[in-house]
């Protein structure tokens, strides 16, 4: 998609953007991303009120063949996958042995392989944790971002859009209500606790439902013919500028981004859609069931409205949040909005109350509260 005409590179415009390939899967013909096609505004509120395509094929696809597959992720991860049939998603989380995010993935389960598609740049540390974990188990993870994309329709109308490729019918995201501290065992339920509904392409890969929208994992010969076939039918492209505007607005932290090496899953809302409290032993899990059976996790994800803007530059990844002089947290992805002007999330101290005022450097930020 960076070949149509109008697209902008993510890397033309920021070198050491994390949004582009890693370098082996560039080696391999992995191309960068537009972040937009000349009118980024305008996409923004093409995604909010109809639907785009994004190209995101910058990710890396992890595939994870084996007979033994879904009961060894289930193991290493902080999901419930025990129970992950063909045609489910969902996410989950690799966690340090003291509860930090270390990675995060998306998942699709075919019957056959289990398809984890990660951030730009983490594909490399996801596999390498994987093949440690291998042992004698029955398993063959492969790093398959050469040969697999990541597009995604986002808006109101990406399921009907999808129509276009021959598949209809996906379910709404099914996401377990978070249990409160102390739960009784067995009160969260031995599935995923997102459970997203995925259906084959005809072209080959997959469609997902997810929050945002629909996510299409096809392969790489197949994508000029997908991206074809949206666009003739009338769907526009958007750029990731306007895919990471709208993801700010809906509060989705990006790992990488909007963590540090410090962050739990309770600080930025990911235990509802990627962490199962009740599964047992996976590594991590004992700092996660102690935050969460305290009820306050250290710090927590906010939006910002950046007030007092003294530049239309947006502050980067991880500029302190301050105040009355004191570092309180930082900001993760900060960007223009069209309806809200510069928003920004960020990670903050749990005790800094939502109507503080705080500075980013010289800009003034408020808290929109939850």
């Amino acid at each position: 998609m960076i070949d149509i005409a109008g697209a902008v590179a993510a890397e033309a415009i920021d070198e050491e953007t994390r949004d582009q390939p890693e370098a082996v899967h560039r080696a391999a013909g992995v191309r960068g991303v537009a972040a937009h096609y000349g009118d980024p505004m305008r996409e923004q509120r093409t995604l909010t009120t109809a639907v785009g395509l994004v190209d995101r094929s910058h990710h890396g696809v992890v595939a994870v063949p084996g007979e033994e597959r879904i009961g060894w992720l289930h193991t290493l991860t902080s999901q419930h996958l025990a129970a992950l049939t063909a045609g489910q998603g969902t996410e989950l989380l690799v966690l340090s042995p003291h509860g930090h995010i270390e990675q995060h993935a998306m998942v699709a389960e075919d019957g056959v392989t289990t398809w984890l598609d990660t951030e730009p740049g983490a594909t490399t540390g996801l596999l390498s944790y994987l093949e440690k974990m291998r042992f004698f188990s029955k398993v063959e993870p492969r790093d398959v971002t050469a040969d697999y994309a990541l597009l995604s329709l986002v808006g109101p109308e990406a399921t009907g859009a999808l129509g276009t490729l021959g598949v209809a019918g996906l379910a709404e995201p099914d996401v377990v209500a978070v249990p409160g501290p102390k739960f009784r065992s067995g009160e969260v339920p031995p599935r995923p606790t997102a459970r997203y509904d995925v259906k084959p392409l005809p072209v080959g890969g997959w469609a997902r439902r997810v929050p945002l929208g629909v996510d299409l994992l096809v392969p790489r010969d197949a994508m000029t013919q997908v991206v074809d076939e949206l666009r003739g039918s009338g769907v526009p492209v958007a750029g990731l500028w306007a895919y990471e505007a709208v993801r700010v607005a809906a509060r989705r932290p990006r790992v990488g981004v909007d963590t540090d090496h410090r962050t739990i899953p309770a600080e930025v809302d990911l235990i509802a859609p990627a962490v199962h409290l009740d599964k047992g032993c996976y590594r991590g899990q004992e700092t996660v069931a102690r935050v969460h059976n305290m009820g306050k996790p250290p710090r927590r994800l906010v939006l910002l409205h950046l007030d007092g803007v003294t530049t239309d530059q947006p502050p980067t990844a991880g500029t302190p949040v301050t105040l009355d002089g004191r570092t309180v947290g930082f900001v993760g992805t900060a960007v223009h909005h069209f309806e809200l002007g510069q928003i920004a999330l960020a990670v903050v101290k749990r005790n800094v109350p939502d109507d503080a005022r705080l500075l980013i450097g010289e800009t003034a930020a408020a808290i929109e509260p939850a």
